[in-house]
């Protein structure tokens, strides 16, 4: 098989045909059914597994190489990757290692499927080898870093009440930015100080409020003066008239604007975002001496091998405090 170059245009007439002519597209769209029916992946998952899947199929297309399960083999899988090692995104750029893996991740799993699942005849996807990868640089704050944050917040109107509730929020529960969204007021138990929350995959794990936490939006709920369901809500652009107030909720985008802005007020040396502050509320628990299983749990990790980023971080600490106390070269 000879390599292709990229074809320009050819993506348009690709995404364009919708209609199942075919059988492995016709196995694509069952896939992306199973992951949405069975798996409860998120829509912006499935969005990504039928990106990966459909530029896939539009390049044995473009190759004419037959769209059966059976073409599926070692040789064209090294042919799509080579492919993929020259495309350039839509920025004239090629694409990056991680995305060329998610192509990959995504075969590995649609091939699975059909052999697992459905006993149809394919490449067994065990012998597809994913490329290794350079650990994830994890940024977080100090604990006199995250000080300064929580405390940029101006206390004295609702608008800065809300603001210091949600980044004490953030730090006490290491919760995602798109499960902080979600939250409503009926869900917080200030006298439990925990509560439940639907993450990733539909799981739903218990997270954990601390005293300050607690005060915090108690402070800026007595403050309020309307009955809307969302926890946090936004306080410029147009009003409601809708009564359980959805259409208030702060949004995921209001949120990430809002936390850059106080880490530029704090003078933080990093552009601190929602994720920040989920980092941050790790490494803390595993400095402090956590085990890992727990934090695992905590942060809604289906596996531990996500949660194992971390440990590059602590064991840094580790050789600081080692150097600090210890070194007497």
């Amino acid at each position: 098989m000879t390599l292709l170059r990229p074809l320009h245009g050819f993506w348009y007439n690709c995404f364009m045909n919708t209609a199942l002519t075919s059988n492995l597209r016709t196995l694509v769209d069952d896939f992306l059914q199973y992951l949405i029916v069975e798996k409860s992946l998120s829509p912006l998952t499935i969005r990504e597994y039928k990106h990966y899947l459909t530029r896939f199929i539009c390049w044995m297309e473009d190759n004419s190489i037959p769209l059966s399960s059976t073409s599926i083999n070692l040789e064209l899988i090294r042919q799509f990757r080579i492919y993929l090692a020259y495309l350039l995104n839509k920025n004239g750029k090629p694409l990056s290692k991680n995305t060329q893996t998610y192509h990959v991740i995504a075969l590995r799993s649609f091939l699975r499927y059909l052999t697992v699942k459905r006993d149809i005849s394919t490449l067994n996807p065990d012998k597809i080898d994913l490329p290794k990868s350079n650990p994830r640089m994890i940024n977080f704050l100090k604990q006199e870093q995250v000080t300064m944050l929580l405390n940029s917040p101006q206390i004295s109107d609702i608008k800065g009440l809300r603001d210091k509730a949600i980044l004490e929020t953030f730090f006490s529960t290491g919760l995602r930015v798109s499960e902080l969204v979600k939250l409503n007021r009926d869900q917080i138990n200030t006298k439990t100080k925990e509560f439940g929350v639907r993450g990733k995959g539909n799981k739903i794990r218990v997270v954990f409020l601390s005293d300050t936490a607690c005060e915090w939006i108690t402070r800026y709920l007595t403050m309020r003066k309307d009955n809307f369901k969302p926890l946090f809500v936004r306080y410029g652009g147009r009003k409601t008239t809708d009564k359980s107030g959805e259409s208030m909720r702060f949004s995921v985008r209001g949120i990430q604007k809002m936390v850059k802005k106080y880490s530029k007020k704090a003078g933080l040396p990093i552009d601190a975002h929602p994720h920040t502050l989920r980092h941050s509320f790790a490494t803390d628990l595993l400095i402090a001496g956590a085990d890992i299983r727990s934090v695992q749990e905590m942060l809604g990790h289906e596996s531990i091998r996500t949660t194992q980023v971390y440990t590059h971080v602590t064991n840094k600490h580790l050789k600081e405090v080692y150097r600090k106390y210890h070194d007497r070269t």
